[in-house]
């Protein structure tokens, strides 16, 4: 990560910058195309303070796609069948290989999640080090930069099951710890970012692309990713805390009320990106078969029939797609467009982890009807009848978890924490199951 920090400037995003709040207002001593560190670290102009908000926002977009396909192959949600043989290959161990910490794979959501990391720290030392904001508004800029580094870190945590959370002075980083160490830190600075918050008045003096402008909406969130924290390290109590203060709606009757939440944005304009998770539909004319993801074959034969996740997230192919001996009938329809947004932490995952907190806490029967929520509105299979023993009603909710969230970067690391790894199929003779990524080479873990 030295290297990584060595070579990383404020990134930002022109298009997104100009969906939020129009021009770059740098001083002229300062590229707004490349900007240097010295020119927003001394005396910040608001301007240069939200550009950096919309670096941190775009930035959070980075390796996202590779996070998602990479371990929901290992996961055995999908195939991505591409040009590149360790799709297939590396990431399902074809005839004993292991994985690569110098590959894409292992590479590209670390440096990915660690920009946007480096880009709230350049912040928040920016509004340490400027008079152009006063205490309420350093409050608003200091709660959205920590509340977006926690839930960078946890998505490290989820891929790597490690993490460096002290990394604020790039010449002195802290150590790799350990999940329960990371967790501990993450959940702490989640504290300190709601606390900000409380201080920040009514509404952020700063855009948002993906997010309410509400102070409120945005504490909401933080206690979202508090309870996600809070499960990750297996405080049911916590989490039912921090859910009673975050956007939980468990009245949910429709699907809109189940997909609110902020999104990740996207657009075709210049310099900006698309959806990476999408691809095309495939049809008789166009086969698409050189470049899509294929829906692993259990997904589609485990799942209750007429489950209604599986018939809006998949479509059957016109003809089945087979390559390196793995083939699939199914393909995605995850995303309608390339430019869709993709959500970071949406009302239907609230609600599974409000199950998954009332399991640990020992509240059965208001696990019981969340996960009702979920199976009658998004699933349209109808109440669970099963027992509600806690490992009768943790099946279940991993089975719910499985169809809800569905190619979103959820499944590995599930199965990871509650050691059911060991579960997923074996496609072809030799493969092999991993559930964690290696840390990149270029880390150097003894530093």
């Amino acid at each position: 990560m030295k290297n990584i920090f060595k070579k990383i400037s404020i990134i930002g995003t022109v298009a997104l910058a100009a969906m939020t709040f129009g021009s770059c207002e740098f001083d002229e001593v300062v590229d707004p195309n490349a900007p240097s560190l010295g020119g927003v670290q001394e005396n910040a102009t608001i301007g240069q303070l939200n550009e950096l908000v919309v670096g941190i926002e775009s930035t959070t977009r980075n390796g996202l796609g590779v996070e998602t396909t990479a371990s929901g192959t290992m996961a055995r949600e999908l195939y991505l069948f591409d040009a590149d043989p360790r799709n297939t290959g590396d990431l399902l161990g074809k005839n004993g290989i292991g994985l690569d910490n110098n590959s894409f794979y292992s590479v590209s959501q670390w440096n990915g999640n660690y920009r946007a990391i480096k880009n709230t720290n350049i912040l928040l030392n920016a509004i340490d080090n400027t008079e152009s904001i006063d205490d309420t508004e350093r409050n608003g800029y200091a709660g959205f930069a920590k509340t977006i580094q926690a839930y960078e870190l946890i998505q490290i945590l989820k891929s790597y099951g490690v993490a460096r959370t002290d990394v604020a002075d790039e010449l002195n980083l802290g150590p790799i710890l350990d999940f329960n160490a990371a967790i501990a830190d993450v959940r702490a600075l989640l504290e300190e970012a709601n606390t900000n918050l409380s201080n920040a008045g009514t509404s952020f003096i700063f855009p948002l692309a993906g997010f309410s402008t509400s102070v409120s909406d945005f504490q909401e969130f933080n206690r979202g990713v508090a309870a996600l924290a809070a499960v990750y390290a297996g405080d049911g109590n916590g989490a039912l805390t921090a859910l009673a203060s975050s956007s939980l709606n468990l009245d949910a009757t429709t699907l809109e009320e189940l997909n609110a939440g902020p999104k990740h944005v996207f657009s075709q304009q210049a310099n900006d990106q698309t959806n990476p998770v999408f691809r095309g539909p495939s049809t008789p004319e166009n086969p698409n078969n050189g470049d899509q993801i294929v829906v692993h074959p259990s997904f589609i034969a485990d799942a209750t029939p007429g489950d209604a996740r599986v018939e809006r997230k998949t479509a059957l192919r016109p003809d089945p797609s087979t390559q390196d001996e793995l083939t699939g009938d199914f393909e995605t329809r995850l995303y309608a467009t390339n430019v869709s947004p993709i959500d970071i932490l949406r009302n239907e995952e609230l609600i599974l982890l409000y199950a998954e907190a009332s399991i640990l806490a020992g509240s059965p029967g208001d696990a019981v009807t969340a996960l009702n929520v979920v199976r009658n509105v998004s699933g349209n299979i109808g109440d669970y009848t099963g027992p509600t023993t806690t490992d009768a009603l943790t099946e279940e909710l991993l089975r719910q978890r499985r169809y809800s969230l569905w190619s979103e970067n959820h499944r590995m690391f599930d199965l990871r924490r509650y050691n059911m790894s060991d579960m997923l199929p074996i496609d072809r003779a030799g493969d092999q199951i991993f559930n964690v990524f290696d840390i990149p080479l270029s880390e150097n873990t003894g530093a």
